[in-house]
């Protein structure tokens, strides 16, 4: 059995570049140091394990980042603070969760990242995102480090004062570790204007202070226009720009998008708007086909069942066929467009839109693409773009709601979304930058991660053994 082969069955993933005999032999071993310090952390593996393999061969022949243990360090978390959460529901009974804060590295800037309420939430789960959020922060270009917080805690049967009350009970440990220049949260699965709202009502009477501790703020008290848009606006800005580099337009396009978030929602929302034929939309019950495209009425319709009635697909009466129990890729589509979760895409689902002429691939949430699906993605040459890159656009503008929190000031929407527009832009250059290798086609994965890389390892590297 070769090395390769004996790596797998050891469950390392590789790169998307080959790497020499030595690499791979400093890959390997750093990976079994990672996995034996983190047992049984099998998403912060898969992450950590693609991250080193695009970035491995740079690092190696970069001795002062090698010999400052860059790699080492960055792949530790600064800390991680655990508690537990208890409230009261309406019927008077007792309940306790789990809730986390990974501060991971704010080399850059104060930490940042979203909070994840959901039954799957686990310690595992969210140092994989703040893992990830590092590189996605710093790709911006805006000053944020990375982290990620949330709790095992499910909103989706609660009521509204129950979910005030776990909000207030979180952020009464919660907001010992947080604050606008050391680390300022925001929303993820679970966590929209409503919960965020509870959490930052909850700050300022603990605090008796007004500060942009927390963004996906409301309009009313310093949010930012666009913020709940952002990040499937940009995911299609990020599309957009990888298409019209490789000779290739978003309009006419069909594209199938899983999720049914706010993620999905307005990255069809902009797709539509483009002139590209969004062809589905999913839950975790299975998924909408629309074989003409979804018309901007059911959108709007769609958008009212998930946002305001927290209602399901397979509920939806006004058009398109639901398919219970299924996932969207096998339906034709010259670009997909994961927005759900983590692995939600695997092999068997790579070679179905492989075969039915899929040209890109744009993660709209976070590793949603397993590392063998994006194996047969990279030998096929089908564009890939990774979550890191693509779906920055919501953290990038949480970093300007920060901005105009501390110059006590708005910006109206076409100016947020401008400068949205030229950030997920910027992160396409950079992309390029250093996922091309002199060649016509770009290796994103290996450009979104040595790109985020570089700038973080250079801070690490001048602040000395911190």
């Amino acid at each position: 059995m070769d090395t390769l082969e004996a790596g797998k069955e050891n469950g390392d993933t590789f790169s998307q570049q080959s790497m020499t005999e030595a690499e791979e032999k400093e890959y390997r071993a750093f990976m079994r140091g990672l996995k034996r310090r983190n047992p049984h952390e099998t998403e912060f593996h898969q992450a950590v394990a693609e991250f080193a393999g695009a970035v491995m061969p740079w690092y190696l022949q970069h001795e002062e980042y090698h010999r400052a243990q860059i790699l080492e360090r960055i792949t530790e978390p600064d800390r991680i603070i655990s508690f537990r959460v208890t409230w009261e529901t309406d019927s008077g009974e007792i309940r306790a969760n789990r809730a986390w804060r990974v501060q991971f590295n704010h080399a850059l800037g104060p930490y940042k990242g979203g909070l994840r309420f959901h039954p799957s939430v686990n310690q595992s789960i969210l140092k994989f995102l703040g893992f990830e959020q590092i590189f996605k922060n710093s790709l911006t270009g805006l000053p944020m480090g990375g982290a990620k917080g949330g709790s095992n805690f499910n909103p989706k049967d609660k009521s509204d004062r129950e979910v005030m009350r776990f909000c207030h009970s979180m952020m009464i440990e919660l907001s010992r570790h947080i604050g606008e220049d050391i680390d300022v949260p925001a929303g993820d699965i679970g966590v929209g204007g409503r919960e965020v709202s509870y959490l930052f009502g909850q700050y300022m009477r603990l605090e008796n202070r007004w500060s942009g501790v927390l963004t996906g703020k409301g309009l009313s008290f310093g949010g930012s226009a666009v913020r709940t848009e952002a990040t499937g606006w940009g995911c299609v800005y990020f599309c957009e720009e990888m298409l019209r580099y490789h000779n290739e337009s978003i309009e006419g396009k069909r594209v199938a998008v899983s999720g049914s978030g706010n993620v999905a929602l307005y990255a069809a929302q902009k797709l539509i708007e483009k002139g590209a034929k969004v062809v589905t939309l999913s839950d975790s019950g299975g998924f909408l086909h629309f074989p003409e495209g979804l018309p901007p009425e059911h959108w709007t319709d769609l958008r009212e069942l998930k946002e305001h009635q927290r209602g399901r697909l397979s509920d939806y009466r006004g058009g398109g066929t639901y398919h219970a129990d299924a996932n969207p890729w096998g339906v034709p589509c010259e670009i997909a467009m994961p927005c759900a979760t983590q692995n939600e895409l695997g092999p068997e689902d790579a070679k179905r839109l492989i075969e039915n002429g899929v040209l890109a691939v744009c993660e709209g949430a976070n590793m949603p693409v397993t590392h063998e699906a994006a194996e047969l993605f990279r030998a096929r040459d089908v564009l890939h773009a990774p979550g890191k890159a693509s779906n920055a656009g919501g953290v990038a503008v949480s970093g300007l709601e920060q901005s105009q929190n501390a110059m006590r000031l708005s910006w109206d929407r076409e100016e947020v979304d401008r400068r949205l527009q030229k950030i997920m832009s910027d992160i396409h250059a950079r992309c390029v930058a250093d996922g091309s290798g002199g060649g016509s086609r770009v290796d994103y994965i290996k450009g979104s991660n040595l790109g985020g890389f570089r700038k973080v390892a250079e801070a690490m590297r001048a602040y000395g053994a911190v």
